[in-house]
């Protein structure tokens, strides 16, 4: 997630999974349990946005290089089936004509910002043309006769008529960024939304203005998404004010404002009605199954990483197993069960790994979920720690090469003064299960056991090639 930036949720027709990007791959949910997922990983950068065909059996989707890949649902193996380079720069949206047979991508192209293709060919059917500026969002109506809508930085939309899609008309309504268009499932309307605050409804087939929801302003802060209801009634919106608003758009008006708190990381980017459920995206990353009945705690929220995972470990306690996992973005996450998961935020945010209740930058001594004592200014930088088996000591592997013992002494660590010397950086470690012996692996492809019993004396074997 990136402030500012609208984060695009995709849905299967069936209506039984959603998806989305991160990082260099795309994420497939079950809706009904998110706990069910897959993930494609074959773009070789960072993938922006994925939509699946109406037919359901295809998903087309980009990268920041301009990159299109349409690749089968249907099979677990997700074989590629067309791959296409419409222009060269980021793509930030997709949409397919409702007969699967035709694809229009969107971004920063340098030599163009848009193109509009057969999907099984490649061949353009059209020209994606009167923006200044680079275009954020795209969509096509799902009935026939076939219409396609843009919007741009340039604070314009434009309405084209097709296939071979044409121009037809510059719209000029909002004045700062247009972030998302999209037309209603039964075609006769489509809405966009900006910057601005503004939400604008349009004419299906013409593109004549009907009017705006919300009066003055629909929210108080930039729109980044709408999306409608499956009988196209109702449209919920999400913004940057930290809330999501679901509209009757027969009277403009907001049915129900749902508020997500009060933190810049509750920035609503992204939005998704499908079937009976409604789903936003915060900053955060997290993902919230939204709650009409109780606008201001959502029924369910997904939490992950938002970067980077750079160490799992499983902890058992009364029988029951916890997976602890540590990443970039700061957070050390706690899986309970299949649909529980725990959050912890340190200070930092580059957490370089957690192994059983330690995570570092710093030193942090975790227990029952929380944080019990920190150890600052420590004169190195550690990689890695282990945790005996018997919970009195703690091993700290450093980029310097050392490995530091520690004592866990009620809810403190204290050092020992005890230092273990290893061929390179550390790079892991970890000690038996009885507790006899530390293994540390280290840069220069050496693994080091020290014999806890015997004053933690050492054996190096080097790994070959």
């Amino acid at each position: 997630m990136e402030r500012g930036v609208a984060k695009v949720l995709g849905g299967d027709p069936k209506g039984n999974n959603f998806l989305y990007t991160n990082g260099k791959s795309v994420i497939i949910r079950n809706i009904e349990n998110p706990a069910i997922a897959d993930v494609y990983t074959e773009h070789p950068h960072q993938v922006i946005v994925a939509k699946y065909a109406p037919s359901g059996f295809y998903i087309a989707s980009g990268d920041v290089s301009g990159k299109i890949r349409i690749w089968d649902t249907t099979q677990k193996e997700h074989l590629l089936k067309y791959e296409y380079q419409p222009f060269g720069g980021k793509i930030k949206d997709i949409a397919w004509t409702e007969d699967s047979k035709r694809v229009a991508v969107v971004g920063e192209g340098r030599e163009k910002f848009g193109a509009v293709f057969l999907w099984d060919s490649g061949s353009s059917v059209g020209e994606i043309v009167g923006h200044s500026k680079i275009i954020n969002s795209v969509d096509i109506k799902q009935t026939r006769p076939y219409r396609l809508v843009t919007g741009s930085d340039d604070n314009c939309t434009t309405f084209l008529e097709g296939p071979p899609f044409k121009f037809k008309c510059t719209i000029s309504d909002h004045s700062r960024f247009v972030n998302c268009v999209r037309f209603s499932p039964d075609g006769n309307r489509y809405a966009s939304a900006g910057a601005d605050g503004q939400i604008f409804l349009y004419e299906g087939k013409t593109g004549e203005k009907l009017g705006s929801l919300g009066g003055e302003k629909a929210h108080d802060g930039g729109i980044y998404a709408v999306s409608w209801s499956p009988d196209s009634t109702q449209l919920i919106s999400a913004s940057g004010d930290k809330t999501v608003k679901l509209w009757d758009v027969g009277s403009g008006t907001a049915v129900t404002t749902f508020n997500l708190g009060s933190d810049v990381l509750n920035q609503q980017l992204g939005c998704l009605w499908q079937k009976n459920h409604l789903l936003s995206v915060s900053l955060s990353g997290y993902i919230n199954y939204l709650d009409r009945s109780n606008p201001d705690r959502p029924l369910r929220t997904i939490k992950g990483h938002t970067k980077s995972i750079q160490c799992l470990t499983v902890h058992k306690t009364d029988g029951r197993s916890s997976i602890y996992s540590a990443s970039h973005d700061g957070h050390i996450n706690i899986l309970q069960s299949i649909c529980h998961s725990l959050s912890i935020q340190t200070q930092h945010t580059h957490i370089r790994c957690v192994i059983l209740s330690v995570c570092f930058v710093q030193l942090v001594l975790l227990k029952d979920k929380k944080k019990l004592f920190t150890l600052d200014s420590l004169g190195y930088e550690p990689e890695s720690a282990a945790v005996h088996p018997g919970g009195g000591a703690v091993a700290v592997g450093g980029a310097d090469g050392k490995v530091r013992l520690y004592s866990v002494q009620g809810n403190t660590l204290k050092d020992d003064g005890k230092v273990l010397e290893v061929q390179g950086p550390v790079t892991d470690m970890s000690y038996s299960p009885d507790g006899a012996f530390l293994a540390v692996t280290d840069e220069k492809k050496v693994i080091s056991v020290f014999t806890v019993a015997d004053g933690y004396t050492v054996n190096w074997f080097h790994l070959h090639n």
